[in-house]
């Protein structure tokens, strides 16, 4: 039975900081050039303190390893559509988390539709690379597990990719919407399967597009904590005992400290939970750490 429920934030929604207030450290900044239009970004588990990113659209089937002050590490491209130009059509987030066998993987989801004509998305499976540095920074094209879902009520475009490791599902959030849904799948899934994604809540956002459209979201990789962004603001919940996901994001918030970015798409755990990081579109942005606790 699918579930439709509305919530309003505007209640629980705490006084605005001042940007020269917050909180935040300043790792570096991505010192790569072809980093330039980051919107995806997931902490490494088998490489201690590295994280994953990804571009958007206009970029191809490829995701690079960085250090948490923005050296590029290592760069991996993966076999994707050949029928796409780029073999992908707009990765919009990615997810790092377990898979089949208790291995640990990357999930890029290929889910962005602006134009909400996409018969289906889809989202990547690709093996956690280990780091090796005499491989050199390109290190190769690796094998990729598509998964390929379906709204049950239409097209739309969406940039929120989460792994819940508890309920073992994935979250995807739309975006580009008054009121925005959450659905879900199953993390676990065949090569090739397509799937129709199960709609869980509606959720409703005050202000402008900026603050109405979700652009990123992160579960920790405990499944205690998940964070959810627009382009102004971050939202943070603490889970208790196993209640599901989508029914803690229907519960008041707590707003997080955020430096307003240049177009802030990217957020991520740290492994630890403790802190999570944003990371900008744009030449050179500066990689942003925020501790929670």
């Amino acid at each position: 039975m699918k579930i439709y429920l509305l919530l309003s934030f505007i209640t629980f929604s705490l006084p605005a900081l001042a940007q020269d207030s917050i909180p935040v450290a300043i790792k570096g900044r991505l010192n790569a050039d072809v980093n330039n239009e980051t919107s995806g970004l997931a902490a490494s588990s088998v490489n201690k303190g590295l994280l994953y990113i990804h571009n958007d659209s206009g970029d191809i089937s490829r995701f690079f390893l960085i250090s948490e002050g923005g050296t590029l590490k290592a760069v991996y491209t993966f076999k994707a559509n050949p029928l796409a130009k780029h073999g992908v059509t707009d990765c919009e987030d990615m997810a790092a988390g377990t898979g089949p066998k208790g291995k640990r993987y990357v999930y890029i989801g290929d889910i962005g539709d602006n134009n909400a004509k996409r018969k289906y998305i889809t989202i990547y499976r690709v093996r956690e690379p280990k780091l090796k540095p005499s491989a050199g920074v390109f290190a190769g094209t690796t094998g990729a597990d598509p998964l390929y879902l379906k709204y049950p009520d239409g097209a739309r475009d969406a940039e929120t990719l989460m792994i819940d490791p508890v309920e073992k599902l994935f979250y995807i959030i739309s975006k580009r919407e008054d009121s925005v849904s959450v659905y879900t799948t199953p993390l676990f899934f065949k090569r090739g399967d397509t799937v129709t994604l199960v709609k869980k809540a509606t959720l409703f956002f005050e202000g402008s597009n900026s603050g109405k459209w979700i652009c990123g979201g992160d579960i920790s990789g405990d499944g205690s904590r998940v964070l959810v962004k627009n382009y102004l603001k971050v939202y943070y919940w603490k889970r208790k005992g196993k209640e599901p996901v989508w029914q803690l994001l229907m519960t008041p918030p707590r707003e997080m400290p955020y430096k307003t970015e240049q177009q802030g798409e990217a957020i991520g755990f740290a492994t630890n939970g403790k802190g999570y990081y944003t990371i900008s579109e744009g030449i050179h942005p500066e990689v942003y750490y925020y501790g929670i606790e």
